[in-house]
């Protein structure tokens, strides 16, 4: 039994022992080493061999990922570790930090109950580093920090052992003060790093060597000691005195918890359902005999074994043979095989319990983000807020019109496998439309298609997605009819209030606001918003809402499901340019209807209640919004000019501007718009010798003067007339 086996044996049998698991995440800025750390941890622990560690890349298994040599996929694995005469299994997340991958991480950290936060000793805190400790917190998610690259401030930037103190000391500071800054208020002040209590370790991943105050005491290694052997090139004796594995396992095993603990006060945020039910209490307690509650964070498609499901269990047992349901849907799913991930290998078990992280194949329904139990019309997890969303597209076409069925498969596939790309099949015109985050993004999708799926398709030039949204409340109500003319309804758009709009976002409100009313009304009015608009919202589509403030108008309840149909309709599409709407509030604030409810079905109220909101929409004040990214560049004094100059070229405005040393960082805001080809750009202006990245920041109002120009350009893409259509329009 070699030394791999013997630890898949211990991991099944450590699996319900729960005070003796950690999840963990490992969350970074790109290129700040998280990969290699992760393969270190797991050859340590006997998953791979060490020679290959951080060369083989156990957990970047896909061919892009080492071809692009980044992460795209957050993979798995579990591995055995003993600390004080005791084995702990320690199931591990590797996330990615391109800013294009967000989601993953976001994905990630719902799966997870602790993360080491991984920081460049030579570049420090940066702004990904921000986003991903914005995401940890934001799922409850306890943070450590590892300091990684430490051999590079003596070999390369030739600091001396004070120096080398005062840049740790500075990157602590940083990230505490980030932490501060997103921290959940029940633990503020109790989840800071400090070096002292051994929640800070130091090392190269590369090297395969970390260091922490507790093992310095333990191994009697000294500051001093360290800094010799990197100055004598000798990290070799460092990895054999002090193993990566050996700190960073101890570590997390000391400051992060277990699930039993993590799961009690994790629950009640992630899952808003009856906390005194059977389930609520099998997840609070971790209990691997209540009921089933799996919350899947990523599909994988696998060549032979078709779609597999991986998440995290958190109550219950899920055993091969199972029927389980995906919350929401009515279908019935078999389990076929129930797997635990090492690395790139699935090992086969006969069932997962609580507390543990699961691969399931044969459950046809699960998407990412979805939630797996053993009865239906049980609430389900909270939906995953991403931080960014998709805001580049391009048009799909298959090179040969006999692909397109499959094409269309593929499509659907691709978006179950990674939600942050959005697909949109459009029968009638046959375009298809795939967004993502960026242009790497689609890029890697678009490689994806053609490599595993073996499919021959055609890419349009990405084109970006815009959000409509009105500046001002519509003058008067405005009127539509529907086709029979025996029923119209009377509404007023306004903006929505910024407030609001934040805690849509932030996922605060619920989306379901017939179920959870009396919450939904607190948490309106706590922001400002009148008692009776609250009381009305009946509709909540992506950041927009709409609210009755009717009085006691004969029928309209049974016409309520059809006004929302017609309102997600004009939510999806807006009237300017057919683009998504974006922070508006629609009133209903009168109507009439017919007293014969055959005069007021779908075909009548649907087309009346549309051109009501359209045409409110057109009288106020209708603008354009387009998505801006934090643009983030580090640059050596001398080609500073280059690189102002290209970002000038892209409508940036500069917000910041500091010197350290001989490099100037420079933080800007740009539209997404002009940030094509922005990375050749940079490169070929400068030499490659340029640090950059960016982050999506949300959409701003387009400049006054560009509207019509972009209006007329979408509208024409899109095969409409060029201009937007009058109020008259939809008077009916």
């Amino acid at each position: 039994m070699g030394r791999k086996e013997e630890n898949i044996a211990k991991a099944k049998d450590l699996m319900n022992k729960l005070p003796y698991i950690r999840n963990i995440g490992i969350a970074a800025h790109i290129d700040h080493g998280k990969t290699t750390f992760s393969d270190n941890l797991i050859a340590g622990c006997g998953m791979m061999s060490e020679e290959l560690a951080g060369k083989q890349l156990v957990l970047d298994y896909d061919e892009q990922e080492q071809a692009r040599g980044i992460t795209i996929n957050a993979a798995s694995a579990s591995m055995v570790h003993t600390y004080q005469n005791k084995q702990y299994l320690i199931n591990l997340i590797d996330t990615p930090g391109h800013v294009d991958f967000g989601g993953d991480v976001t994905r990630a950290m719902r799966a997870v109950d602790g993360c080491i936060i991984l920081v460049c000793a030579v570049e420090g805190a940066m702004p990904q580093t921000e986003t991903v400790i914005r995401q940890a917190l934001r799922e409850k998610v306890k943070p450590i920090l590892f300091i990684n690259k430490v051999d590079r401030l003596i070999n390369e930037l030739r600091l001396s052992p004070e120096e080398m103190q005062q840049r740790f000391v500075k990157i602590i500071a940083k990230v505490n003060e980030l932490l501060a800054r997103f921290m959940p208020e029940e633990f503020k002040d109790k989840w800071s790093v400090k070096v002292e209590d051994g929640s800070v370790a130091f090392g190269s991943a590369f090297n395969n060597w970390a260091i922490s105050a507790p093992y310095m005491k333990q191994s009697g290694l000294s500051f001093k000691d360290i800094y010799d052997c990197c100055q004598k090139n000798d990290q070799k004796s460092l990895a054999k005195k002090s193993p990566i594995h050996e700190v960073i396992l101890s570590m997390v095993i000391t400051h992060l918890p277990s699930p039993d603990i993590a799961q009690r006060y994790r629950i009640p945020h992630i899952w808003h359902g009856d906390l005194e039910s059977p389930l609520g209490k099998a997840m609070l307690n971790t209990d691997e005999k209540g009921p089933l509650g799996l919350m899947i964070t990523k599909i994988i498609l696998d060549p032979h074994a078709g779609e597999v499901a991986v998440g995290r269990m958190y109550g219950g047992k899920i055993i091969r043979g199972q029927e389980v349901y995906v919350a929401g849907m009515p279908n019935k799913n078999r389990v076929q095989q129930v797997n635990v991930m090492v690395g790139a290998d699935r090992i086969p078990v006969e069932w997962v319990s609580a507390g543990n992280i699961a691969a399931v194949t044969g459950v046809r329904d699960a998407i990412s983000g979805c939630t797996i139990v053993d009865s239906p019309d049980i609430e389900p997890f909270e939906r995953i807020v991403h931080i960014s969303e998709p805001v580049v597209t391009v048009a799909v076409e298959a090179k040969n019109t006999k692909d397109l069925p499959k094409l269309v498969e593929v499509l659907r596939m691709i978006s179950k496998a990674d939600p942050s790309i959005q697909v949109q099949i459009n029968q009638e015109t046959g375009e298809n439309l795939m967004s993502g985050m960026g242009e790497l993004h689609l890029e890697i999708t678009e490689y994806r298609i053609r490599n595993d799926h073996k499919l021959d398709i055609v890419c349009s030039e990405p084109i970006v997605v815009y959000r409509e949204t009105v500046l001002k409340t519509t003058p008067q109500k405005f009127e539509g009819k529907s086709p029979n003319k025996h029923n119209r309804f009377y509404v007023i758009v306004e903006p929505l209030p910024e407030g609001v709009v934040k805690a849509l976002y932030n996922n605060e409100i619920p989306d379901n606001v017939k179920k959870f009313k009396k919450e939904a009304i607190k948490i309106l009015t706590d922001l400002g918003m009148e008692k009776d608009v609250a009381k009305g919202v009946f509709g909540i589509h992506g950041l927009n809402m709409i609210t009755d403030v009717t009085k006691g108008i004969q029928y309209l309840f049974e016409t309520r499901d059809l006004i929302k149909e017609a309102f997600d309709e004009v939510m999806r599409s807006g009237p300017i340019a057919n683009e998504p709407s974006q922070g508006v509030l629609v009133k209903l604030v009168d109507a009439k209807l017919h007293e014969d409810a055959i005069h007021r079905g779908p075909a009548q109220v649907i087309p009346a209640a549309r051109n009501a909101i359209n045409g409110a929409i057109v009288c106020s004040d209708p603008t354009l919004l387009e998505p801006i990214q934090r643009v983030f560049i580090s640059t050596p004094q001398e080609l500073m000019g280059e690189a102002s100059r290209e970002l000038n070229s892209r409508r940036s405005e500069v917000k910041d501007m500091t010197t350290e040393g001989d490099l100037v960082n420079i933080d800007a805001l740009a539209p997404v718009a002009e940030m094509f080809g922005f990375a050749s750009a940079i490169r070929s202006a400068t030499g490659g010798r340029v640090l950059w990245n960016t982050e999506n920041r949300g959409f701003v109002p387009l400049p006054r003067q560009m509207q019509a120009d972009v209006i007329h350009k979408i509208r024409e893409r899109k095969g409409l007339k060029p201009d937007p259509y009058p109020p008259e329009y939809y008077m009916g």
